[in-house]
């Protein structure tokens, strides 16, 4: 065991037990699904949206279209379709419809306001792989933050660990709708996905602070392949054990199952880098042990190998304009969503913010201005797949969501206006069909726990 796993081994072993209730003598593989999502989809109608400008989501646009939602799912859409018998209809002349927002970088719930303390939960900060910890354990689906997002069109989000460590720990996708439990917001049949983090955020919380290992970039590099490595001989003696060439079963550690199911191609990677020379390392390191990076999140100097992401088929999940705020982050310019989406790669524009993630639409707006302004022509259909299209790729939940398509989730919004207008704002907002939100009806709006206030009376709190 490598010594960034020593301090952890006490809590391993603890949970090394064979599930029970089982045969001992089956060669059965850990319950990779543990905590399955409960998420059932509100009650929906048939309802035919008429007579909007519609961004279809992967690059295409209608002009005087109309939508028609069965069961919660796209049914039809085009131009002059005919009203079914029994259906509802929305005039949405005038308007805009889209596929809903979809945010690949969010600590929603992790981070939940009100933002004290004791709900700073997004950072294992106790060892530099903790790939054994999953995000939401920690999700408080009580976050005011969610409604938020959810009038700003936001329908789905990836939900992540912090960027304190090597290897932070799972992430996981939500349906952005109220529930008591996480369970009832996850996405069902998303995959999981595994945070990393470079450059100098591991550097600092142990280096720095606590004088351990990773003090230097290349103590961090040593670190992720120090950890594959085990990953490597794990995910080898299951296989083993699982296919009868061993008798002796492996005893269970839950970071190496996490790492083995990057390795195994059902887990996705999304890893917090910044730098360019320090992406392309990450990249090295996914050929040397055989798995892909999903996509890279902040990348602010993407711009500089947008030819290696279109490559290797990777993603840059990116702020319009977020730039120096440390030195990783000082050599950003406004068109880098532009020239990685120019080169044929996949751009994303992400949040990592409980108020950014508020207005995505406008920070893909900037881009398109500055793209525009530089000689890189961008059409406002084709800006819309940053928002949709590309992040449901990320999340590998690209057939269900994310374009129109007969047959999709449908998740939708209605905007007043031009959805890259300042002056804009997301009137109406569909989850699998179900109006979630109405900007114009309260009682479609909805609240948290947190939102309801403190009612006193004659002096008590009640």
């Amino acid at each position: 065991m490598s010594r960034y796993f020593l301090a952890l081994a006490p809590i391993l072993m603890l949970a090394a037990c064979s599930p029970p209730g089982g045969d001992s003598d089956a060669r059965v593989a850990p319950n990779k699904d543990p905590f399955p999502s409960t998420y059932r989809a509100l009650p929906s109608e048939t309802l035919l949206i008429r007579g909007a400008t519609i961004y279809t989501g992967d690059g295409g646009r209608i002009e005087n279209g109309d939508l028609l939602i069965r069961d919660g799912k796209i049914a039809e859409f085009g131009q002059g379709l005919a009203l079914p018998a029994g259906a509802s209809e929305i005039d949405a002349s005038g308007k805009w419809l889209t596929p809903g927002i979809i945010d690949t970088h969010s600590h929603l719930g992790v981070y939940a306001s009100p933002k004290v303390k004791p709900q700073s939960d997004g950072n294992e900060a106790t060892a530099p792989v903790t790939a054994e910890v999953w995000v939401e354990h920690s999700v408080n689906p009580k976050d005011p933050g969610f409604a938020k997002a959810l009038a700003g069109g936001v329908t789905t989000m990836q939900i992540l660990p912090g960027s304190a460590n090597l290897i932070g720990g799972r992430s996981v996708t939500l349906k952005n709708v109220p529930s008591r439990t996480m369970q009832g917001m996850k996405f069902p049949g998303a995959p999981y996905g595994l945070k990393m983090a470079c450059g100098e955020n591991p550097k600092r919380v142990y280096g720095e602070a606590l004088h351990v290992a990773p003090s230097t970039a290349m103590g961090n590099v040593a670190g992720y392949r120090a950890a594959w490595i085990e990953a490597e001989e794990y995910n080898r003696l299951w296989q083993e054990y699982l296919d009868g060439e061993s008798d002796e079963k492996p005893v269970r550690d839950l970071g190496l199952e996490t790492l083995a199911g990057v390795l195994n191609g059902e887990i996705l990677v999304h890893n917090h880098c910044y730098r360019a020379d320090e992406m392309a390392v990450m990249l090295d390191i996914a050929k040397e042990f055989g798995y892909k990076v999903t996509s890279f999140h902040h990348a602010i100097e993407a711009y500089k190998i947008a030819d290696l992401l279109a490559e290797s088929g990777t993603c840059a999940s990116m702020w319009a304009d977020w730039w120096g705020f440390k030195i990783e982050a000082y050599d950003g310019v406004r068109e880098n969503i532009a020239l990685v989406d120019k080169a044929g790669a996949c751009a994303i524009v992400h949040s990592d913010s409980s108020t950014g993630i508020q207005r995505l639409n406008q920070e893909a707006a900037k881009v398109i201005a500055a793209a525009n302004r530089s000689g890189i022509p961008v059409t406002e259909e084709h800006a819309m797949r940053w928002l949709t299209e590309n992040p449901a790729k990320a999340l590998g939940i690209l057939e269900q969501t994310g374009t129109l398509a007969v047959g999709k989730d449908a998740d939708l919004v209605i905007w007043d206006g031009n959805p890259f207008s300042v002056y804009s704002h997301a009137e109406n907002v569909f989850i699998d069909g179900a109006l979630v939100y109405d900007r114009n009806d309260p009682a479609r709006q909805p609240k948290s726990d947190f939102m309801l206030g403190i009612l006193e009376i004659d002096g008590e709190i009640k």
